[in-house]
């Protein structure tokens, strides 16, 4: 009887998940509890005796241990500038593990202590002395699929959006972006039942009853809104922003004119994602070929009195919270709770690639079969990212990083990089 009543309560989450949950195209929040640690100060590791011993996560790949040489690439990535992003990421890599099979898989810190700390202890390098460190500390491991075989996958790329917006509402600026409502309810079902780990629902209360959330549409019709962060200049521009889940706002009127905004993803509606281009294409209005941002934009100056119907085809909205903006260099925090590295960064299934690790990433150009070989670090998830050697490239902010990330559908390979002393990947 107790199989049957369990039985039947994970098909009703099921239908729950299907109705309440959301895939947007890139997600790239911590989540909660992640504990982004401090960038200020020199790199202080601790000592092994406290980092406590903590069970494995068993990991959906396999690993096969080569010689640097067999790294095809690995002498043609010039390491510029990848010393600081190394530095940075041994911060994360030694907080203390939370245990909780809600946050993705993460490199062990015991694993990486000793690297971190001979990294500490060696400061600034130049590019020749950083491979040398790297080929003396980690062991290249080549990422294979379930099957054994070595795994190739998409790689595609993301980016944050940089667009002008005003703090008040009038003139252009009439597209809210939203901070999280007041009454929306995140339920943590891994917290009750461990086999769900991971799955939340989002919802709120009404009466005693919990019901989805608003949809899009909802939310604009009901005389009850989100609070308002920043009003933006384009409809196009918001959907994006929403889509890439992070974008940083230059405000152009008012007394704070001048000062950029980083809006950072802190929730969301639960309602699925739909694509504007496809509504787009599926009510004739351009190929779904030609859905381009451009094009999608073009099309919303033609038609201002169908924007919001174009909008509302898509029921998922994103919330956002302000972030400082203290490194312009340096993007949004990523799923590792560090911020992102232009170019040096990429979300990964976590089921393979534990988060902080640095990874190999063979692969080609946007758009070309130039290769395009990059020593990169796994600090960031998102739901399409899926499956053995699957990654999702950061290019960084701006119109041109949005240009790469619009074009990149390559193939790719991995290599995780790991501390010769620890054995085979493995994950906390």
């Amino acid at each position: 009887m107790k199989r049957l009543i369990r039985r039947f309560f994970l098909v009703l989450v099921a239908a729950v998940l299907a109705a309440c949950t959301t895939t947007p195209e890139k997600p790239p929040a911590p989540l909660p509890g992640a504990g982004a640690p401090s960038l200020e100060g020199p790199l202080v590791v601790p000592p092994l005796s406290a980092l406590p011993e903590t069970a494995p996560r068993p990991l959906s790949g396999k690993f096969a241990r080569v010689a640097w040489t067999d790294v095809p690439g690995w002498s043609d990535d010039d390491l510029s500038g990848f010393w600081p992003a190394f530095l940075r990421d041994c911060r994360g890599l030694m907080r203390p593990v939370s245990g909780s099979l809600a946050m993705p898989a993460r490199a062990a810190p015991r694993a990486w202590q000793p690297v971190c700390a001979a990294a500490a202890a060696q400061g600034a390098s130049d590019p020749a002395a950083v491979r040398r460190f790297l080929q003396a500390w980690l062991q290249p491991w080549r990422l294979n699929g379930p099957d054994n075989r070595p795994a190739s996958n998409l790689v595609t790329g993301y980016y944050e959006p940089m667009v002008s917006g005003s703090l008040q509402r009038g003139g252009p600026y009439q597209w809210p972006l939203y901070a999280v409502p007041n009454d929306l309810l995140t339920i943590d079902l891994g917290s009750v039942y461990p086999d769900l780990a991971g799955k939340r629902i989002r919802g709120k209360l009404v009466g005693r009853r919990v019901v989805p959330y608003d949809s899009r549409a909802q939310i604009e019709a009901s005389d009850h809104k989100p609070p308002v962060l920043v009003w933006i200049d384009d409809p196009v521009d918001n959907f994006f922003l929403q889509v890439q889940g992070s974008g940083l706002v230059r405000l152009t009127s008012g007394p704070d004119a001048g000062q950029i905004l980083r809006l950072a993803y802190a929730d969301h509606n639960g309602r699925p994602y739909v694509s504007i281009g496809r509504w787009l294409a599926d009510h004739g209005q351009m190929p779904l070929s030609q859905t381009s941002m451009q094009n999608i934009r073009a099309w919303a100056r033609r038609n201002p009195a169908r924007v919001q119907e174009m909008l509302d085809a898509n029921p998922a909205v994103v919330f956002f919270r302000s972030d400082r903006l203290s490194d312009p260099s340096l993007g949004p925090n990523g799923a590792y709770g560090l911020p992102l590295t232009p170019k040096r960064s990429i979300a990964v299934d976590a089921h393979f690639v534990p988060l902080g690790t640095p990874v190999f990433l063979a692969t080609t150009e946007p758009g070309s079969s130039l290769p395009m070989p990059r020593l990169v670090l796994a600090q960031d998830t998102g739901t399409a990212i899926q499956g053995a050697a699957r990654a999702d490239f950061y290019w960084g902010s701006g119109d041109e990083a949005g240009r790469q990330a619009g074009r990149m559908k390559q193939r790719g390979q991995m290599w995780l990089l790991w501390p010769k002393q620890a054995g085979e990947p493995s994950a906390r």
